[in-house]
């Protein structure tokens, strides 16, 4: 009645010679695992926003400075904005602007309060109040 399932033809038996290096290549289609997983880690950590030469030269002259104080405030303008969808954002306080793009997290340019009354904000589709 039941007819015993021979030997199937054409797979092969698990290598034991295999090191498990060449196992995890041959299931991640080539790259190692810690590779990946050093891919994925630095995807998932928020960068913190760097400022372009133009910027840091802005900054300079007008006397701004850079502490990592800033720098945590506009990081955190930056992961608000991406959430939101937003490309190109203006991030303003009281005495200071800054237009950062936010898909590769770079302050563009920075502008002091004196010369933000003179100024109109063009090619930004968010602005972010730190």
């Amino acid at each position: 009645m039941i007819d015993r399932i021979g030997q199937i033809q054409g797979i092969q038996g698990v290598r034991s010679g295999a090191s498990s290096d060449e196992r995890t290549a041959a299931k991640t289609g080539g790259e190692a695992f810690g590779a990946v997983l050093q891919r994925e880690l630095e995807r998932a950590e928020p960068r913190q926003v760097a400022f372009s030469k133009h910027a840091m030269a802005r900054a300079e002259e007008r006397g701004i400075e850079v502490n990592d104080h800033l720098l945590n405030r506009l990081t955190d303008s930056v992961e608000r904005a991406q959430a939101k969808g937003a490309t190109n954002i203006l991030a303003l306080d009281r005495s200071l602007a800054f237009i950062i793009n936010v898909p590769n997290s770079r302050v563009i340019t920075t502008m002091s309060q004196e010369e933000m009354k003179e100024n109109i904000f063009t090619n930004i589709d968010g602005a972010v109040i730190l």
